[in-house]
């Protein structure tokens, strides 16, 4: 046999399996793309419902109790913004059916207030009809809620301050663990390190003993609409859990979302922490007259004349940079 016939026996038998190992490799290539594509949108969509949370409409609703961790959690918000930013992202945004379908992907969101949290989830309805069965709702607050042999009991929140029935002493009592110390019969109360430990440690169980029974009953709605992927809660790391209770935030979940032949499972967390920033003044320096912009917080001898929300904005205005020390300015 010719060379030439070799060759062509060679082609007609490799061929089709060079054919195949391309079009896998590609397949792989552009389901890796697609996989990266849907964890930044979930990463991007939670950062961006995070930033809205703490935008309340109500004065009192703001930060308070001497702390930045006082803020109100507007979960519904919070849902509609990672909502349109996962649509967006994703390229569904005009089509509703296409958002609902994604949503079977979510097996939960986790919104955490400063005294307690929310999960949204499917949940099941008595209607009859299978298509009506499950809904996705948010559940009740659930506190971070602790209990002592004695018969005490500690509802935590995100930073010291806590809401306790003290049974030694028969009464509730609320305050910073600090300030209740001396005071309180609970023992839990009375050594920081210990306090801080359990706080951070029950708030992490509790929510993590929620989302996996929420989670676990997701897969009886994926089994009834022919999901044929096991949910299950995945390993998050005790940094990432304790990053995520360090202040209001969000979580979100997406697994078994089909990409080529792998599946997509992955969470995201963000935060929705407001953050006081010190005004800043604009004043008039009195021997000169030159205007300078300079911290609230500062003690100088400058003529108070309007106040800035930040450096930028006193410069505009025509201020120059100063600093704290009296009657002494930066040239």
């Amino acid at each position: 046999m010719k060379i030439t016939d070799l060759s062509i026996v060679f082609v007609l038998i490799f061929l089709p399996f060079f054919w195949m190992v391309s079009r896998h490799t590609h397949d792989a290539d552009e389901a890796q793309l697609l996989n990266q594509r849907y964890r930044s949108a979930l990463q991007t969509a939670v950062l961006d419902a995070g930033n809205v949370m703490h935008q309340n409409e109500k004065q009192n609703s703001e930060a308070g109790y001497d702390s930045t961790k006082f803020v109100k959690a507007d979960k519904e918000l919070a849902l509609q913004t990672f909502t349109q930013t996962m649509a967006l992202n994703m390229g569904i945004h005009d089509d509703p059916n296409a958002i609902h379908a994604l949503f079977d992907y979510i097996p939960a969101i986790v919104v955490l207030d400063y005294d307690g949290y929310y999960i949204l989830a499917k949940e099941a309805e008595m209607t009859g009809e299978n298509d009506d069965s499950y809904r996705q709702v948010w559940s009740p607050k659930m506190p971070y809620t602790y209990s002592d042999s004695d018969g005490s009991s500690i509802n935590f929140t995100l930073d010291g301050y806590v809401y306790a029935y003290d049974a030694v002493q028969g009464k509730w009592i609320e305050g910073f663990q600090r300030e209740l110390a001396s005071t309180s019969g609970i023992p839990l109360l009375q050594n920081s390190d210990s306090f801080e430990q359990v706080r951070q440690t029950r708030i992490v169980m509790s929510v993590q003993e929620n989302l996996a029974e929420v989670i676990n009953r997701h897969n009886e709605f994926a089994r009834r609409n022919g999901i044929s992927y096991t949910f299950t809660l995945p390993l998050i790391s005790q940094e990432d859990w304790y990053n995520t209770i360090n202040d209001t935030g969000i979580m979100a979940f997406i697994q078994g979302l089909p990409v080529g032949s792998q599946k997509v499972n992955t969470y995201a967390i963000g935060g929705g922490r407001l953050v006081k920033r010190t005004a800043v003044i604009g004043g008039i320096e009195p021997s000169t007259g030159i205007k300078y912009y300079y911290p609230a917080t500062c003690k100088n001898n400058f003529r108070a004349e309007e106040v800035f929300t930040d450096a930028k904005q006193a410069a505009t205005a025509g201020y120059f940079e100063g600093n704290c020390y009296i009657n002494t300015v930066v040239h």
